[in-house]
């Protein structure tokens, strides 16, 4: 593994035009490397993929550097663009909605709908009052509504190239106001476990064990995937890896239903634990009812061989093939759902074969190896431009 050194807090002054180590390019993020999630997963792996002229630092800010001496910053959270001076080549991945959406989500949870509004302090101030999008404090409100004003400010005043991480985040993008020419589209890729794996075997189909991996929070489905359960062959178990502030809700949820004998709660997993739970089941449930920018599940599931059911939402559609890689249904559709896992349950062949399908696409377009020769291509491009 790498030798990450992450600047944050005192350390931060340290980092003066008398140590900085000059000509490299930077990545510079709010989040901590070796964190959990989604961006924070994809940040590690390619601090540790070691591209060549990239630093191991992870800048978490921009304040007391001299940016001229920097050969390229690739920002990776919204907040940190107001230190850019212009002075460098930049990219800024968008990650999530947070550019865009002041509350982050783009989805009105107490109406259980996507949000399709624009960002405009009309309209999100709105959202937040009457549709209990996110945060109502006054303070809050107001400081969320100018820092996503400021950003989008940002990207369409300066020299600086958007990556999203789906068609679907360009789309948002370009509705937000961001000139098109300047966003590309450059899915994420994920590595492939260090420890064997192997596709779906008859022994573990009969097991009839399915995956949840996620935060526990009502934007992640996992109360429509409950709700689902009772619907499907009461021999199917129901593993859910993952922790947050809505997991006793849930629970209470789960024993009302009658599930109890039926899932185990397993809390936040990673490493050998959760690539074990990948292992002994025979579908990845990802039922997700906000508009995931790309969710990195998908891709997760792909590299352990496993068909995945996930919720036609966001930028999810782009990363899996209806009816090859996995099944798509429409969100909070209980009915859908249930004849997907039944479908996959009771069929050991395309199960295995959704799953194999699923690892090739990985392999041609989604591993770490194809992401990083393609965000090189874009680095090159970046330092050339603006040099001109």
């Amino acid at each position: 593994m790498a030798n990450l050194v992450t600047y944050t807090g005192q350390n931060q002054k340290k980092l003066t035009q008398e140590n900085f180590e000059k000509g490299l390019i930077y990545q510079c993020s709010g989040f901590d490397v070796g964190g959990s999630g989604g961006a924070e997963t994809y940040l590690t792996s390619l601090i540790n993929y070691r591209l060549p002229g990239v630093s191991d630092r992870v800048l978490k800010s921009l304040q007391n550097i001299d940016q001229s001496q920097l050969r390229l910053v690739h920002i990776h959270s919204p907040d940190l663009l107001l230190g850019l001076t212009g002075k460098c080549p930049a990219v800024f991945t968008v990650h999530n909605h947070s550019t865009y959406c002041p509350s982050g989500t783009k989805y009105l949870a107490g109406q259980g709908v996507v949000c399709e509004r624009n960002f405009s302090y009309l309209r999100c101030t709105w959202g937040k009052v009457v549709d209990g999008c996110g945060s109502r404090r006054p303070q809050k409100v107001i400081k969320e509504l100018q820092h996503s004003q400021q950003v989008l400010n940002i990207l369409n005043n300066l020299k600086i190239t958007v990556i999203a991480n789906s068609n679907y985040v360009r789309g948002q993008l370009i509705k937000n106001g961001v000139p098109s020419e300047k966003i590309i589209t450059l899915r994420c890729g994920t590595s492939v476990p260090q420890i064997g794996t192997k596709p779906l075997s008859l022994e573990i189909h009969q097991n009839h064990r399915i995956l949840f991996a996620g935060r526990i929070v009502p934007d992640k489905g996992l109360e429509w995937l409950l709700k689902t359960l009772v619907h499907t062959n009461p021999q199917i178990h129901l593993d859910i890896a993952g922790e947050g502030w809505d997991k006793l809700r849930l629970e209470r949820l789960a024993s009302s239903l009658g599930l109890n004998n039926r899932i185990t709660w397993h809390g936040w997993c990673e490493g050998d634990k959760l690539n074990t739970l990948y292992q002994r089941c025979f579908a990845v449930i990802f039922p997700s009812v906000w508009p995931e920018p790309a969710g990195l599940v998908t891709l997760e599931a792909y590299a352990r061989y496993r068909p995945v059911i996930a919720s036609a939402v966001g930028g999810i559609p782009e990363h899996l093939k209806d009816g090859e890689t996995g099944i798509l249904v429409p969100a909070n559709d209980i009915k859908k759902l249930a004849e997907a896992i039944n479908e996959l349950d009771t069929d050991y062949q395309k199960s295995r074969q959704i799953g194999e399908q699923g690892h090739a696409f990985l392999m041609k377009e989604l591993t770490m190896d194809v992401h990083v020769k393609h965000l090189q291509e874009i680095y090159e491009k970046i330092i050339y431009d603006f040099s001109i």
